[in-house]
């Protein structure tokens, strides 16, 4: 009997890599490429929002302040044992990302906020010139939460802290009255 090779994988890849304009329009397909290529394979729930919120913040900046004429961005997802990375390379080497604290009423400069707060680990790699690449990374271990916190329901949630005075699953306290059913 022969036995023909096969050249075809048994597993999906688990690396996208992809070229795309500096340009609005280029930060919104990198969301869309990227959700859609997160969704062919079996991550714990929530990875794909919060990595999508990711590269749509990651790309968006790509595009306002990485932005060379004729210079794409670069979009590369890698998964690696337990972390989904995601980097963004621009070639803009000489203006690094800096999270600040915007002013209350500016419509913008909240993206690397929602990438520290979303994002395990993040960070800014320089090189080879002129470029830099912005990277965050997810853990897909499921989170476990101690035994006895409270969650907020979905499977992996963070715990809460219990509010003051309050022990969960506990009624409100009654107000003090004259009586049950006293009438005045």
């Amino acid at each position: 009997m022969n036995k023909e090779k096969s050249t075809q994988l048994d597993t999906p890849a688990r690396h996208f890599s992809v070229l795309l304009s500096p340009t609005p329009r280029g930060a919104r397909l990198a969301r869309l490429l990227a959700t859609e290529w997160l969704r062919t394979w079996d991550l714990p729930y929530g990875i794909t929002e919060t990595a999508a919120h990711l590269v749509a913040e990651l790309a968006a900046n790509a595009a306002t302040h990485g932005r060379v004429t004729g210079r794409d961005f670069r979009l590369a997802l890698l998964a690696r044992g337990e972390t989904l990375r995601i980097e963004v390379t621009d070639t803009r080497g000489d203006n690094l990302p800096d999270p600040q604290l915007p002013c209350p009423d500016t419509e913008s400069g909240r993206g690397l906020l929602l990438v520290e707060t979303l994002a395990d680990h993040w960070g800014v790699e320089l090189g080879p010139a002129p470029r830099k690449t912005v990277w965050a990374e997810l853990d897909l271990a499921p989170h476990s939460p101690k035994p006895d916190a409270v969650c907020s329901g979905r499977p992996g949630a963070l715990p809460k802290e219990p509010r003051e005075g309050k022990k969960p699953h506990q009624a409100p306290p009654v107000p003090p009255t004259a009586g049950p059913h006293s009438r005045e």
